[in-house]
């Protein structure tokens, strides 16, 4: 079992050249506005303040980074690593002029951010097949390194049927459901962490 020992936020930053290098591993978690990313950081750490969340899209305007430490029960093996909660892809009601400084900041940030070991893209399991997902998922797959890994997590699980879920997984075989809600899929998520930061 991989448990939640520790988590701190350390300090947010407009884009690339302003982000610290905190010289360990580090984790993106990405995807549309109001997709449930600081939600599911709060599950993952289980501390349910760490992250802001807001029913607002495009709340998250800056990156905001937070030391990690989690704990395999089995191997007894404690693992620190930085989570990277980025601003949302999408649709936050703002001027146009922002929303591009917003992407260009994103992209740079992703190309060049060596320490990231592994990109978490979170889509809404009630609205699985966007073109925005797709073109996020397309993006990711343009400039992934090989030590780098890409996993896709759908969120809000607790919202969809079985029917529902058969159908993102006939999309998508290697579908990682999640409810940061009801805590569901949250252990597998940090075993995934886990695995992806030590490249297994």
């Amino acid at each position: 079992m991989i448990i939640a020992k520790s988590a701190k936020f350390l300090k947010s930053s407009p884009n690339f050249a302003l982000s610290d290098d905190f010289g360990i591993s580090e984790v993106a978690i990405l995807g549309r506005s109001n997709v449930g990313k600081s939600s599911l950081i709060n599950a993952l750490t289980n501390i349910n303040s760490l992250a802001k969340s807001s029913a607002r899209p495009g709340k998250t305007q800056l990156i905001n980074f937070f030391e990690c430490v989690f704990f395999d029960t089995g191997s007894e093996t404690e693992l620190k690593f930085i989570l990277v909660d980025l601003p949302g892809f999408g649709y936050a009601k703002v001027a146009k002029s922002t929303k591009d400084a917003w992407q260009r900041n994103l992209d740079e940030f992703l190309r060049k951010r060596v320490n990231i070991k592994l990109f978490l893209h979170l889509i809404d399991s009630r609205q699985f097949d966007m073109a925005i997902d797709r073109d996020v998922s397309d993006y990711l797959g343009s400039f992934v390194r090989n030590d780098q890994k890409i996993a896709n997590l759908y969120t809000k699980c607790d919202k969809i049927n079985q029917k529902e879920r058969a159908a993102v997984l006939k999309k998508d075989s290697a579908a990682l459901f999640v409810s940061a809600a009801k805590k569901s899929g949250i252990e597998a998520a940090r075993e995934l962490i886990f695995k992806g930061i030590l490249g297994d």
